[in-house]
Formats: structure tokens, C-alpha cells, sequence
């Protein structure tokens, strides 16, 4: 195994003292050595440890749990904490299970050994899978997330801010649903509701808002991850797709219209120009009363119009009183 640099985190000065002898008799770099958390955690950022090795009892006043995770958020390296023999109730306050890494004085130097390799292969291991996620995410030509149960993303991978042009930071600070489109909210919450009661979004499409005040159609999968209270989701881009719907539906309308024009030309009647009368289609040629009676429902009610009753009846009754 190559040489680590290893950060002691130790209350007790003489352990810590023995504890770097046996690290460096097994070729390791004693970085630094802590006397409490903080000091742990302010060291942890000035010299960059591969890994700590802390005492038990170091969080005094707080748990050693607390005080892993303290580090852990400064500085992501693993931890190998050190238990007092017997002292189960230190292992179980501390939150340790089976899979921890951890040795239990007295130990040998074969056991120290195993377990700093222990939890430097996990380490390696778990950093890989998050290089690994890191790419995928970075490659995705979809949109990744990672949504809280409280409403806001987690993690979103670099293609929303090609497809919005919000930057993932502006995207992350308010609730998704601000970035919906106001017609889309109500049934974008209750879907939401139904996958963090344990549902799933399958085919679920609705629009995000862009910066530039344009909205964009994505296509929704979606499942919970209720330990981690988080919705995992891809999003797709189907603006394109919806557009072309849309422009087929325009098409086809326009077409029906058309199509309906021509059928009104089919039904232009034939009519003679001298006598008024209407060729049907059996090429007889009926009168308008009559072709109208054979169609359709329609009777006529005879009356003059003022037009023929001032140049045809009038003179017609002028005519007869002269006698």
C-alpha cells in the first residue's frame, strides 16, 4: 500500500504520540496532529490528509458521530475511529455498524493496517462512483435531476442550463415550480405529490419557463428515493416534437377548410340564363321551386319584392285602369 498522509485527531497527547510511531512504522506520513474538532477541522483544510485516524472521546460535549461528519463536510476523506476495548456503548454511540471502519484497542499493527486500507478502498471506491455520476451527468444530453421532497433541486446536470439559460445556481435557489409554466402547475404538483407517495411520472409532459421568457415542453420520467426524501427524474426536451404537432394540427385544419370549399364548388348549380331553371343531376331541368322541393324541405311562400312591385306591378295595374 503507498504512503498516506493521515491526520490523528486525538484527545489524549500520549496516544496520539503512539499512534503516529506505529503509522509511521508502517510507512505513513503523520500530516498532523488534532486535539479536538475544530482543531481537526482546521487542520483537515490546511494540509489535505488522505485520511483521519480519530480517538473516541474526541468530541467532547457533542457525539462522535457529530464530529465524523464535521470533518467529512470540510473535508471529504475517510475516517478510522479508534474504541477503547469493551467499550460497546462508545461503538454504539458513535454510530458505527458493521460495514465502518474502526479498530478496537489493543490492536495490532495488522489490524491498524487493514483497516486504514479498509477505508481508504472505500473511499477510492466511492470516489470513483461519484467521478462516474459526475460524467454522466456532465454527458447527458437530458436533463438530470435530483429534486428535494421540500421542492427544490438537488442537482441538475449542465444540459438545463443549455435548454433554459438559467444557470443550475439560479435554478436551485427558488422552487421548481416558479420555473412552471402557470397553466401547468396545478397537475405538475398533484403528479408530484403522487411519486412522493410512492408513485412514478411516466411520459408526464409540461412546460419550464427560459430566461428569456420563452417556455420550453419537457417530457417527464420520474421515481422516489424515500430514505433520501428525493425524487430522481430525466427530463426531455420535446419543444421541437410539440411544435411540429402543432403544425400538423394547422395543416390538417387547413385542409378541412379547403376540402370544405370544394365541396361547396361541387354544389354551385347550373342555371339557365333566360329561363331561371335548374339543371339536376339526372340532367332534367326543373324549375327553382321544384328542384328545391325534390331536394330539401323547402317550400316557398310567393310574395313581390319593392323592386318588381314598382317596375312590373305598377305599371301592370296602371295599365288595367286604363282599361
Amino acid at each position: 500500500m503507498p504512503a498516506r498522509k493521515i491526520l490523528i485527531a486525538a484527545a489524549d497527547g500520549e496516544a496520539a504520540e503512539r499512534l503516529g510511531a506505529r503509522l509511521a512504522s508502517l510507512g505513513h506520513e503523520v500530516a498532523a496532529t488534532a486535539r479536538s474538532v475544530d482543531e481537526a477541522v482546521r487542520l483537515s483544510v490546511e494540509v489535505g490528509p488522505d485520511l483521519a485516524l480519530m480517538g473516541i472521546g474526541l468530541g467532547a460535549g457533542t457525539n462522535e458521530p457529530e464530529a465524523v461528519r464535521r470533518l467529512q463536510r470540510v473535508l471529504p476523506v475517510p475516517t478510522v475511529l479508534v474504541i477503547p476495548e469493551g467499550d460497546e456503548a462508545s461503538l454504539r454511540r458513535a454510530g458505527l455498524s458493521d460495514a465502518d471502519a474502526h479498530v478496537v484497542e489493543p490492536f495490532t499493527d495488522r489490524e491498524l493496517r487493514a483497516n486504514i486500507e479498509l477505508a481508504l478502498c472505500r473511499s477510492d471506491a466511492t470516489r470513483e462512483a461519484h467521478d462516474l455520476e459526475d460524467r454522466f451527468f456532465a454527458a447527458s444530453i437530458d436533463m438530470l435531476c435530483c429534486l428535494d421532497f421540500n421542492g427544490y433541486f438537488k442537482r441538475l446536470s449542465p444540459s438545463w442550463e443549455r435548454a433554459l439559460g438559467f444557470t443550475r445556481e439560479e435554478l436551485m435557489s427558488r422552487p421548481f415550480i416558479e420555473f412552471v409554466h402557470p397553466d401547468d402547475r396545478e397537475r405538475t404538483l398533484r403528479q408530484n405529490r403522487e411519486v412522493r407517495a410512492g408513485g412514478q411520472a411516466l411520459g408526464f409532459e409540461n412546460r419550464y419557463l427560459c430566461k428569456d421568457g420563452s417556455f420550453r415542453w419537457f417530457l417527464w420520467n420520474a421515481t422516489p428515493e424515500p430514505a433520501g426524501q428525493v425524487i430522481y427524474s430525466v427530463a426531455r426536451d420535446v419543444t421541437a416534437r410539440k411544435q411540429m404537432e402543432e403544425e400538423r394540427e394547422r395543416l390538417v385544419r387547413d385542409l378541412q377548410a379547403a376540402l370544405s370549399e370544394v365541396k361547396d364548388l361541387e354544389e354551385i348549380l347550373p342555371i339557365c340564363s333566360y329561363c331561371g331553371k335548374i339543371r339536376d343531376d339526372e340532367d332534367y331541368w326543373l324549375t327553382v321551386e321544384s328542384y328545391f322541393a325534390r331536394h330539401t324541405s323547402t317550400r316557398f311562400s310567393h310574395g313581390v319584392c319593392p323592386s318588381c312591385h314598382e317596375s312590373k306591378v305598377e305599371p301592370e295595374l296602371e295599365r288595367w285602369e286604363r282599361g
